[in-house]
């Protein structure tokens, strides 16, 4: 605040600083901070801050033709995963005077559709999508308009846009070796939806794990999950137990999934790992406080967070940027939601689905 008792203004600070307002902007704003001295710098710095002084984000988008915000489309708030990697993307926008404007989808395409209108009609300067799907109509649009989009744990490959994810093929391979490994030979899969890379490549890993194994992907059944939700999880996993393949371990293509797993076992009164193991995918916070704590395949959450940011603005700042498609590597956390099968390969006990969704147990 001046004497006068008007807000301060840029040429305020400038003057108290003794520079011209345009080394005031440049040291203010975290974009060219670098093109002025240390000792500069930390002068308007100082006479900003006891000024009270602070930016007015119109004048300087008109200035700049820059909104200094990105949407973030994600697809499950209620997802423990998402917020490690927001938090990442957050830290590193912020490095750069970027605000993450974060929109929830529920999985669903008309409210992604109105989240990203709503988000495009409010100027942002770029979107990161957790939310794309292989052929996805925002995807359609954002390429037709040479939008800055970068995808975030997603891929497109039809699609001329940067993105960044874990290696979800070679994840999941790592997963079934290590079933295999503890001597499973009957192994199935809760594979995700497959309108998403997410659950393709992992499907595809599933069975690349299965074969390098020395396993027959045809006698290692798959269900299909419509979303990656508990929900999903408990209904795949009681058509499993229904189907009474004999498998003595499941891998699930989340964690989400694995916690479903987890339910289902649990009222069908089988023992998670002494009937039947399960490894989820992810390493989501908390999982390791289930019980039994859940093996899994981990990758590094707040990483892929920064990695898409950084993908966004190089994108931002120069239009015809190269297209990179960034693969961080898994790794294994083994806990005890795994062990080797029972005698014979064969489960203690089978479980059949009875109308309502009520189960019985079967004692072999």
């Amino acid at each position: 605040m001046t004497k006068s008792g008007r807000p301060a203004t840029l040429r305020d600070v400038a003057a108290a600083a003794r520079v011209h307002p345009a080394t005031a902007s440049r040291a203010l704003n975290p974009e060219t901070r670098l093109l002025v001295s240390e000792d500069t710098a930390k002068r308007v710095a100082d006479a900003a801050a006891r000024l009270g002084y602070r930016p007015n984000p119109v004048a300087r988008s008109l200035r700049t033709r820059r909104s200094y915000t990105v949407g973030v489309l994600i697809p499950d708030l209620n997802n423990p995963l998402f917020p490690p990697i927001v938090r990442g993307l957050e830290d590193r926008l912020a490095e750069k005077g970027y605000v993450a404007l974060l929109g929830n989808t529920d999985g669903d395409a008309r409210r992604e559709r109105m989240v990203f209108d709503q988000m495009r009609a409010r100027h942002v300067d770029g979107f990161v999508l957790a939310t794309a799907t292989l052929h996805n109509p925002v995807l359609d649009e954002a390429a037709a308009a040479e939008l800055p989009v970068v995808l975030m744990n997603r891929t497109a490959q039809d699609y001329p846009f940067s993105s960044v994810s874990v290696d979800n093929e070679q994840g999941t391979r790592t997963a079934v070796s290590h079933l295999a490994r503890l001597g499973h030979t009957r192994i199935a899969h809760i594979a995700g939806p497959q309108e998403i890379s997410t659950g393709v490549s992992r499907l595809r890993g599933f069975t690349e794990g299965l074969r390098s194994n020395g396993l027959d992907p045809d006698q290692s059944p798959v269900v299909y999950a419509a979303g990656y939700t508990i929900e999903e999880g408990l209904r795949c996993c009681h058509e499993l137990l229904a189907q009474d393949t004999g498998c003595t371990a499941i891998a699930a293509a989340n964690d989400m999934l694995a916690v479903g797993c987890y339910a289902a076992l649990d009222e069908a009164g089988l023992r998670c790992p002494d009937d039947i193991s399960v490894i989820g995918f992810n390493d989501m916070p908390f999982i390791d406080r289930l019980r039994p704590p859940l093996s899994t395949v981990r990758f590094p959450h707040y990483q892929l967070g920064t990695e898409a940011a950084q993908l966004l603005l190089e994108r931002i700042s120069e239009a015809d940027s190269p297209v990179k498609i960034l693969y961080l590597a898994p790794e294994l956390v083994v806990r005890r939601s795994t062990a080797a099968p029972t005698a014979d390969d064969q489960p203690s006990a089978s479980v059949s689905v009875l109308p309502g969704g009520s189960a019985r147990l079967r004692s072999r």
